[in-house]
């Protein structure tokens, strides 16, 4: 929940009017206007919210819970009240007769950018309601819209919104409602082995989670690849796929780096429109991989993924490929290939902005009206473009081109002499890490006046510090304060061999004693007094 402070903020930054103010004010400390109940074919219950420190109320499990999972798991979403005081709606019935209820939503919901209420159908009920009051409610587009609620809601700033059953995400449900007890119930997991599973989703962004879960096995558990996805140390798009079906769930580092490579796929996936009618070519065909094997007069024989032949006329096979259904499939971005290391290469903020770009170039290039209140200047968008274009010529996608070259911008070479960068090592590692443990200042004293004396350029105090923090932290350690201190730094052995110190090679051969004194204390069982802590 937001503190006062943050509220206060949130609503400068919206420049809302005291009204609108007073109005959230009011809901965020009323509590809920009435408490709801169940029926004959909805089951009500309370669900606790870990976002809001509350119980918050639901009509439906079907339904309103859904949208509660949602909410409670949205970050774009900062709080939601159930219940909340009943609003004002004026609309004509379908009589004709003027009609003015006094009307309870659902949920009110603050967002990052927006707030407004929220009303939770099912989609059948919506239907039927349109029939009998079309001016309360009414079909738009793919959803539908409650006129009244709008009309009462624009006189504060905010929004009114009827959300259907038809809008719910049961995959992501099933993917809210499986992680639930990673959320709730959180465990820390050892970082040696958070490390090895963040550098093994690193080292191939994409890669399936039964794969993950294979090259893991013998370091980190099941739980533990669930609670870093749980916790967000390594992305999965929960709509895509159930965490269940792990052939199907790609893990990547961050979430903008599945976007990215979720851009690129696709625009290479436009370009597969034309098949190659010739042995050896790969095909996508209701969303798997074929290879053709052989091309005949009258067959055409594939071989699936599982190794196993599909022979299709020839025919039905190019009906199916002028129906759009059968399209030339490339195969995924190989490690070592151009756009694999330009993607790699880019950090997470470049990623963000490459995002960011390519839906601005998408709704320039597919004539679509930009979103955004401050659009991108016109010769800015027009670099974009051409950027985009160059890209997909030369990589066969446009999004590689719109990935920002921060890091190739000005020298990044080193300006010391060479004379210089010697004295920098030989001082960080001969006087700074000793057991002496001088301070940094008094290091870099020294290395100032060796340099004056040798007539060459001082490092900056900057540089000196960039260097030692640039030095293995456990090498660091032992030298300053010796092996006990350096233990907990000491790198991981992920495997054993005739070369790495050994535990032992039965149960229970070389045992670690931990003297660390329990917080305990002793009292006599006959007499009653007190012992006092034993350690």
């Amino acid at each position: 929940m937001l503190s006062n402070e943050e509220f206060l903020l949130w609503c400068k930054r919206l420049s809302l009017a005291p009204a609108a103010q007073e109005a959230i004010a009011r809901i965020r400390s009323a509590g809920p206007a009435r408490r709801v109940g169940g029926g004959r074919e909805n089951v009500s219950g309370r669900y606790p919210s870990r976002k809001m420190g509350v119980t918050i109320q639901f009509e439906s499990h079907r339904v309103e819970l859904a949208f509660v999972y949602e909410m409670e798991h949205d970050p774009d979403v900062l709080e939601y009240y159930d219940q909340a005081p009943a609003i004002p709606l004026e609309y004509e019935s379908g009589n004709g007769r003027h009609l003015a209820v006094m009307h309870t939503p659902d949920y009110f919901v603050i967002h990052k950018g927006c707030a407004g209420w929220q009303e939770c159908k099912h989609e059948q009920d919506l239907k039927k309601l349109a029939e009998k009051s079309p001016n309360r409610y009414s079909r738009e587009g793919d959803g539908w819209r409650c006129p009244p609620g709008a009309s009462h809601a624009e006189q504060f700033g905010f929004y009114y919104r009827l959300r259907s059953s038809a809008e719910i995400d049961w995959t992501l449900q099933r993917n809210l409602q499986y992680l639930e007890d990673y959320w709730r119930f959180e465990a820390d997991v050892a970082p040696a082995i958070r490390e090895r599973i963040r550098a093994e989703v690193a080292a191939a962004p994409g890669l399936l989670l039964s794969d993950l879960f294979h090259r893991t096995k013998d370091t980190a558990s099941r739980d533990d690849v669930h609670r870093l996805i749980a916790k967000g140390d390594v992305f999965v798009d929960l709509r895509a796929a159930g965490l269940m079906e792990t052939e199907k769930v790609g893990v990547f580092p961050n979430r903008e780096t599945a976007v990215a490579y979720g851009c690129v796929e696709d625009a290479r996936c436009r370009g597969a429109r034309f098949v190659r009618f010739t042995a050896g070519a790969s095909i996508m065909w209701d969303g798997r991989v074929s290879t053709i094997v052989n091309s005949g007069e009258k067959t055409v024989t594939l071989l699936g993924d599982d190794r196993a032949l599909t022979e299709i006329p020839v025919e039905t096979f190019e009906m199916l490929v002028k129906n759009g259904r059968i399209a030339g499939a490339q195969p995924k971005l190989a490690p070592g290939s151009p756009r694999s290391e330009l993607l790699s290469a880019a950090s997470e903020e470049d990623l963000k902005v490459a995002n960011r770009r390519f839906e601005v170039v998408r709704q320039r290039l597919t004539g679509e009206r930009p979103l955004e209140a401050a659009p991108v200047p016109e010769r800015t968008l027009r670099l974009w473009v051409s950027n985009y274009k160059q890209a997909q010529e030369q990589y066969g996608s446009g999004y590689l081109g719109l990935i920002p070259k921060s890091s190739q911008r000005g020298n990044r070479g080193s300006k010391l002499p060479d004379q210089s960068r010697a004295l920098l090592k030989q001082f960080v590692e001969e006087d700074y890490e000793t057991l002496k443990q001088k301070s940094r200042f008094a290091t870099w004293a020294m290395l100032q006046r060796a340099c004056e004396e040798k007539g060459t350029v001082i490092p900056s105090y900057v540089t000196f510090c960039r260097a030692v923090r640039q030095r293995p932290v456990f090498e660091n350690v032992l030298k300053r304060r010796g092996r006990r201190a350096a233990y907990t730094h000491e790198p991981f052995y992920w495997q054993l061999d005739p070369t790495t110190p050994r535990h032992g090679d039965r149960p229970f051969e070389i045992g670690h004693i931990d003297h660390t004194e329990l917080d305990v204390e002793l009292v006599c069982s006959g007499t009653g007094r007190v012992l006092g802590r034993h350690g």
